[in-house]
């Protein structure tokens, strides 16, 4: 892998909110690599590295930004178009989603920023936040869909004034 690579999607999925789905400075991880049609809508899953957020395949320190959005679906039908795009939690979800934002923050840099988004359509956002173990510095307080950043320093529990 290149290492001018600052950027780390831990769960790229089909990359709906990425702009620049192929920007040089991004490294794209997914558990899975899939394509298909499913109710008339193309799913196209292409990561450049297959790996799970659960046990990240990097060093500690490697990245400048993660991004993290993981399946928010607890229950999804074997035909959900939502459920082909974004996948869906297992059984141990809150030890998933808990492991994963420890992986993220263990390969990010000192000083470097965890961007996290969550859908609210299932499990509550404040239900996931407990799971973790520092405060977001900003992010959206309304509708379903949340965009939280974290910011990783040295001290890792210290509280955001």
């Amino acid at each position: 892998m290149n290492l001018a690579k600052r950027i780390l999607d831990v769960c790229c999925g089909s990359k709906l909110f990425w702009f620049q789905k192929h920007h040089p400075d991004v490294v794209y991880m997914d558990i899975r690599q899939e394509h298909g049609d499913i109710h008339g809508k193309h799913v196209h899953v292409d990561p450049d590295v297959i790996g799970d957020f659960r046990n990240i395949p990097y060093d500690d320190g490697r990245f400048d930004m993660v991004v993290f959005d993981p399946p928010h679906l607890r229950w999804a039908g074997p035909n959900s178009i939502m459920k082909a795009q974004y996948g869906q939690l297992s059984e141990t979800w809150s030890q998933d989603i808990a492991q994963g934002f420890k992986e993220c923050m263990r390969v990010l840099k000192s000083g470097g920023f965890l961007i996290f988004k969550w859908n609210e359509c299932q499990i509550r956002v404040n239900e996931v936040l407990k799971l973790m173990d520092t405060t977001p510095l900003f992010g959206n307080r309304r509708g379903d869909t949340h965009w939280l950043v974290f910011t990783k320093k040295e001290c890792q529990n210290e509280e955001i004034s």
